[in-house]
């Protein structure tokens, strides 16, 4: 499986919000809970919730989205690379390792964006992150 750019977690808490968007963030987040409250495993809605949890600053709601998640598609790269990121933001950084380690096991590949998401930067100043960083120079080179 090949992952592109456009795959990658497209929330990021870096970007200061407006006051508007703040609010239609709240609007949709709520909209969002209510079908999830009647349809717990809509992947989709799920996906959005937790990216809209992320970039309100909600860390511990969209973690718990991700993990979720992880639960229902195990074998999902794009999930795994979200829950790592949830971690990293909550730092908890032995966990945030792992995850980052299972989604480049199952193939996530965007390698430019995991150098730079500002999701990951705890995990990337963190030392468990050297490994990580031995694994993704090894699987450079098989990609080129």
């Amino acid at each position: 499986m090949i992952w592109h750019e456009s795959m990658r977690k497209k929330s990021s808490p870096a970007k200061k919000l407006t006051w508007k968007e703040k609010r239609d963030l709240d609007i949709e987040i709520g909209f969002l809970e209510g079908i999830i409250k009647r349809d717990p495993l809509y992947i989709d809605v799920l996906q959005i919730l937790g990216d809209d949890y992320t970039r309100l600053g909600r860390f511990p709601d969209g973690l718990k989205v991700d993990e979720n998640l992880a639960k229902l598609r195990p074998n999902d790269p794009l999930v795994h690379y979200n829950l790592a990121c949830s971690y990293s933001l909550t730092k908890r950084l032995d966990l945030a390792a792992l995850a980052l380690e299972r989604a480049l096991a199952l193939g996530y590949r965007d390698f430019k964006w995991l150098a730079e998401d500002p999701d990951l930067e705890n995990l990337r100043q963190d030392p468990v992150y050297r490994k990580i960083r031995v694994k993704l120079r090894i699987l450079q080179i098989k990609v080129r």
